[in-house]
């Protein structure tokens, strides 16, 4: 635990500007029109943002969402990614080319091994008190969160400028400080469904997106054409 505590702080300490970058936190604008309406303008910084996957097989399409948002915000500032040691064994850490695919460049990005969930909130908490950090992700294995750990973790938040993202793999129940819950999922023709079920700023809704390798952002997904069935009255002809 000292060991990493002290590579912790080191890590941050080397990415730290000085002070005076944003005055004001803003908000992230995700390039859905549909979705940044909703939310006022886009995803507020200096907020814990809950995001769970619809289920195991889908945690991967979470966290891609996960990156994508984070990247949105990432052009002079790292994200530190904060994740159990069971979740890197069993699910592996982000992957460089995919980093680039999303816009978000491989040193852009601090990854952080926690032994204990109690572990990696702490370290989410101390990671937000640096200004070279644009997002926090935590990525748990298991959906029971401590509400006192999450209440500090939106304290330290709303005392920068970052995003604080919890990475849960699946839908919780439970209440929170968050100021958005999102449900993401993957959807047939690589596409990603997310579900906005928790929203301060009040309108909720579902979408399903697709990733734009040219514009690097999220686009609309476009419905499917419908393929025309065979005239029901159209003879079969027979091969000679």
């Amino acid at each position: 635990m000292v060991v990493m505590i002290t590579q912790l702080h080191q890590s941050l300490r080397a990415l730290e500007r000085p002070a005076g970058i944003d005055s004001d936190p803003g908000s992230v604008v995700l390039g859905v029109a549909a979705i940044d309406i909703v939310l006022g303008g886009g995803l507020s910084r200096g907020a814990l943002h809950e995001i769970a996957a619809l289920g195991e097989a889908h945690l991967a399409a979470a966290a891609g969402f996960a990156l994508a948002v984070s990247s949105r915000g990432a052009t002079r500032k790292s994200t530190v990614w904060i994740a159990e040691d069971m979740v890197l064994a069993e699910s592996g850490a982000p992957y460089g080319p995919g980093l680039d695919a999303f816009g978000l460049l491989p040193a852009q990005l601090l990854t952080i091994a926690a032994a204990q969930r109690r572990d990696l909130l702490w370290a989410m908490e101390e990671a937000l008190h640096y200004r070279a950090v644009c997002a926090v992700v935590g990525e748990l294995r298991h959906s029971e969160i401590d509400m006192v750990a999450v209440r500090r973790l939106s304290l330290a938040a709303a005392k920068s400028s970052a995003l604080a993202l919890l990475l849960r793999a699946s839908p919780p129940n439970d209440a929170s400080t968050a100021v958005t819950r999102w449900i993401a999922g993957a959807a047939p023709n690589a596409s990603l469904a997310v579900e906005l079920t928790r929203n301060r700023r009040g309108p909720l809704g579902a979408w399903t997106l697709q990733w734009s390798d040219d514009d690097e952002r999220f686009v609309l997904a476009t419905p499917a054409q419908p393929v025309a069935a065979p005239a029901a009255d159209r003879s079969h002809r027979k091969v000679a």
